[in-house]
């Protein structure tokens, strides 16, 4: 892709809050010989475990990696996985802003076997435990708006973001002149409006839109698009569609749809992070959308080749793109 140096150059200026759900993913690696005496389980003999930040945590660590300085706010609790999870996110320059609570950390904890996903645990507290008073939301991130070129916004339907936060904070965003892009999850249902850029999957799309998921019927971009524009005033819309690639659309209209730039796909847990960290990116930078759906499409190439939450670094997209 043209101009992917001169575009990671101007990304290694910008400054980026991230505020959203932000959450633990610890990683069991092991081996299973035997079957379990007392159920039909395997056993499982843990040779190493691993930790990074999962949730909104992996859109700021995305936005660290391609070079971009990042705030993350969102909760961290008092306890062992809050305590990792800064650490994490620390290791990597990302400066954190904890919002107030008593609860624990949301934490997601995946068995490995022979490199294959066994199960997965989950460790978090009902959403109104990680909910944030608007109006403290606003005095803490403040100054964060005001220092950043852009504001994204990181959905996973934990608790964090509200009506009145979004609706705070993006007010504070305009007024400031910033970017502001969100990663929505339909079943929260925020009332968000008026945003430069917002990445939903197809199913997310179709639930945003209000319409019927139809299973085996083709999907209906151009009604889908021109709904998300009449209900959100969208400027940009990017809606990922797995193996069929990227749909774009502006002002309500379907552009384009972008086939995915993967070639092959190891894992795809993290990939609508990276794919939502490098169109914000690439759009606050400046970049065409069509340019910034292509920059996303091959970080997010990159990172389904790698196994658990991942990231790609500026040189790992280089060499991407000059093999295709």
């Amino acid at each position: 892709m043209k101009g992917t140096t001169a575009l990671l150059r101007r990304i290694s200026g910008l400054r980026i809050l991230v505020v959203g759900d932000v959450m633990l993913d610890r990683y069991i690696w092991g081996d299973a010989t035997r079957i379990s005496p007392e159920a039909p389980v395997p056993v499982i003999d843990i040779a190493r475990e691993t930790w990074t930040a999962g949730g909104a945590g992996n859109v700021a660590l995305n936005i660290a990696s391609l070079g971009a300085r990042c705030t993350i706010a969102g909760y961290f609790g008092q306890d062992d996985a809050g305590r990792r999870l800064v650490k994490a996110l620390r290791e990597k320059n990302i400066a954190t802003i904890a919002t107030p609570g008593t609860s624990q950390t949301i934490m997601k904890t995946r068995v490995l076997v022979q490199r294959q996903q066994l199960c997965r645990i989950d460790r978090e507290s009902p959403p109104q435990a990680y909910a944030v008073p608007a109006d403290v939301a606003e005095k803490l991130l403040r100054p964060a708006v005001r220092a950043c070129d852009a504001v994204v916004f990181s959905d996973y339907a934990k608790g964090i973001l509200s009506d009145e936060l979004v609706a705070r904070v993006t007010a504070l965003a305009r007024a400031a002149g910033k970017f502001v892009a969100l990663d929505p999850k339909p079943k929260r249902k925020l009332a968000f409006h008026g945003l430069d850029l917002i990445t939903p999957n197809k199913r997310e799309s179709l639930e945003l839109a209000g319409l019927e998921v139809v299973p085996h019927a083709p999907y209906p971009a151009a009604a889908v698009c021109a709904r998300l524009h009449e209900l959100y005033a969208t400027k940009h819309v990017v809606i990922t569609l797995g193996e069929d690639g990227m749909l774009l659309s502006s002002g309500g209209r379907a552009l384009k749809t972008i086939p995915t730039a993967a070639r092959e796909v190891y894992d795809v847990s993290g990939a609508g992070d990276t794919a939502l960290a490098a169109l914000a990116l690439a759009l606050a930078a400046g970049a065409r959308l069509e340019t910034a759906a292509h920059f996303a499409n091959a970080a997010a190439g990159v990172v389904v080749g790698k196994l658990g939450t991942a990231t790609v670094s500026p040189k790992e997209l280089l060499d991407y793109v000059s093999r295709k």
